[in-house]
């Protein structure tokens, strides 16, 4: 029977229509018959060919062109509604009335009142439940997913009312942790506590919990969601109150954790002069445009209202992306520009600030992968580092007004040249910003951001979706985390804070062993971990060993003293810098380094310049005998 019901939902939907047309004729013909039989009390041949002829063909001629006028063919019917079943009822009474005069007018004689009566109703009732039944098994017999929503509230009545369409989920039950509505109904459906779901699971093989409480805080989500670690179940969260209010959820607004709830923190709302302060009526350039940090901010700052933005990257690709992206979101009267171009081209940076005329810059523009970095030292140090010294003396040429340096929790103690490249560039603004000019010259310090390319996070969903294992490069190591748009939006508020040469740092909560995070995504992913503990587990964590430049800990300040701003996630750094008089030299002498790929020298440099720095001649000498970084 399942085949047979599979078979039919794989025709196209032109067959599909056609069954049902073909259903539909047999259903006139048949209900003619059905009514003399009930009205009679036996069954009735209609005597003489004409009477025959009515029944057989004039009946379906008439009743289909009725049909399709009334749209029944074009209704898909797992969407059908009481409005579906009045436009049938309408059409069965017009082709009633239609069919009593032609039969009258043709002279057939004999057709008690009754039969009429019966078969308007017949017709009605039949043509109704087939097409209720064939509902019943697309939208029942056919899910394959069984789910309950935790969250029996206003929005969780809404997205009850949505998955009564949905071909892909079938809701089993509610939970709530309010006792006052337990065992209640809603929409047919049972309240449960939160006591009962290991047995709801279990009886009713529940794969997804539906989350649908968007009016909690950060913190009780998080412990909502810790608590359903323990099944194996997926774990999917409805959108905000706003999108509720809006009428935007339906099924496919459902969402996979969201991984800041993993974080347990609540997100603050900006200030509003900060946000707004170097963006709006402002020429704004974001440098790394395409990348996760630069993409983001410019879809952050199109929204703030600046006279034009101009979106500077070397990459085609993504800088093609990000313009189709934002002219699609474009709002009226702001100019979105699309330059291609190096950061280390001092000429074309110059020429583009000055035929812009550029207020603000973010940049963002960086090598930022930390083993790719480490196997193209001079690179790293040409474009992360140097490319920075170009930009911001060229920003101080062309008089910009505010130049915001996007860096990270890599440059504190660096044991990679990554971190160390970013360093020398926060070195670089520092020394710049203490001579006499118009440009105010900030940095904004974090950690990883969730869903960048190249974090854990999308590796692991890959790994996850492809049945494992998760690779850990320690059991220990822990990491700051941030999701992009928060720290996008904190950057944007940090660069309106300072008066020149600060640096800015944001609150990233706790820090989290990633071991930890790999656990959670198994679990809220329906599955278990396989370990010694559970052998029968379905996705392996594997240990593969620090990379080449990995800590195992990030910090965020090198000397551990700092200030707290108007922002209270915003803080502002106290450190050591180096005058521009002492710097400028050895730059010149990283420069020719850099250039002549001598990466020996790259790193006694680095040691001169960054005396904090664990990058070491030993750490050199291990990713040269592996062959790589050879002059």
């Amino acid at each position: 029977m399942l085949g047979m019901i599979q078979i039919l939902l794989k025709l196209s939907r032109k067959n599909k229509q056609a069954l049902i047309f073909l259903f539909d004729i047999f259903a006139i013909i048949g209900s003619t018959f059905i009514a003399y039989y009930m009205h009679l009390g036996y069954f009735y041949y209609p005597a003489g060919d004409s009477a025959l002829m009515f029944v057989i063909f004039i009946s379906p001629i008439l009743g289909l062109p009725i049909f399709v006028y009334f749209g029944l063919y074009l209704e898909m019917i797992r969407y059908m509604s009481f409005e579906s079943l009045w436009r049938i009822a309408q059409a069965v009474s017009l082709y009633s009335i239609l069919w009593t005069l032609v039969a009258f007018m043709i002279a057939i004689n004999g057709i008690p009142g009754p039969v009429i009566f019966i078969n308007w109703l017949l017709l009605i009732l039949v043509l109704s439940s087939s097409r209720l039944l064939a509902r019943w098994f697309l939208l029942e017999v056919n899910v394959h997913n069984n789910v309950l929503i935790f969250g029996a509230g206003e929005a969780g009545r809404q997205l009850s009312n949505a998955l009564a369409e949905s071909k892909d989920y079938k809701l089993v039950a509610f939970i709530d942790d309010d006792s006052n509505i337990y065992h209640h109904l809603i929409n047919g459906l049972v309240v449960y506590s939160r006591n009962d779901l290991k047995e709801l699971i279990k009886s009713k093989n529940i794969t997804e919990v539906l989350l649908s409480i968007p009016s909690l805080s950060r913190f009780c989500r998080n412990e909502i969601i810790n608590y359903l670690e323990d099944y194996p179940v997926i774990v999917r969260s409805l959108p905000s109150v706003s999108d509720l209010a809006q009428g935007k959820v339906k099924i496919n607004d459902l969402l996979e954790i969201d991984l800041l709830d993993l974080l347990g923190r609540d997100s603050v709302s900006p200030n509003k002069n900060l946000i707004k302060k170097n963006i709006e009526n402002k020429i704004v350039l974001v440098t790394g445009a395409g990348g996760s940090i630069g993409s983001e901010l410019c879809r952050q700052i199109l929204f703030l209202k600046p006279k034009k933005l101009i979106l500077y990257d070397i990459s085609e690709p993504s800088l093609y992306l990000i313009h189709q992206e934002l002219m699609n979101d474009a709002i009226a009267g702001i100019e979105v520009v699309p330059v291609i171009g190096s950061v280390v081209e001092r000429q074309r940076v110059k020429v583009i600030f000055k035929y812009y005329g550029v207020q603000t810059i973010y940049h963002a523009a960086a090598y930022k992968h930390v083993p790719l970095v480490e196997y193209n030292p001079s690179q790293g140090i040409l474009n992360n580092a140097l490319g920075t010294k170009i930009v911001a003396e060229e920003a101080i040429s062309e008089n910009v007004e505010t130049f915001v340096l996007i860096s990270t929790d890599k440059a504190v103690r660096p044991t990679s040249v990554m971190g160390a490249s970013k360093r020398i560039a926060e070195l670089i603004l520092q020394a710049l910003a203490q001579q006499q000019h118009n440009t105010c010259l900030n940095m904004v310090r974090f950690g990883n951001v969730l869903d960048s390319s190249g974090s854990v996070i999308p590796l692991f969903k890959k790994q996850i979706k492809t049945g494992g294992p998760i690779t850990v490069t320690h059991s220990d190591i822990v990491r700051y985390f941030m999701t992009i748009p928060e720290a996008v939006e904190l950057v944007i508020q940090a660069g309106s804070l300072g008066d020149g040469g600060e640096v800015f740092l944001l609150d990233m909560g706790e820090p989290i062993r990633i071991y930890d995070l790999a656990v959670k995504m198994i679990q809220l992913s329906g599955l278990q971990v396989l370990d010694e503990n559970h052998p029968n587990g379905d996705i392996e964590i594997q240990y593969t060993g620090l990379r080449p430049g990995e800590k195992l800990y990030e910090e965020l300040l090198i000397d551990g003293d700092f200030d707290s701003t108007e922002h209270k996630l915003i803080m502002r750094a106290k450190e050591k810098m180096i005058s521009w008089d002492k710097l400028d030299p050895i730059l010149v002498q990283l420069n020719e380094a850099a250039v002549n790929s001598d990466t020996q020298k790259i790193y006694k440099i680095i040691s001169q310049i960054v005396p904090e720095s664990l990058l070491t001649i030993k750490d050199f000498d291990s990713i040269e005998s592996s062959g790589l970084n050879k002059k």
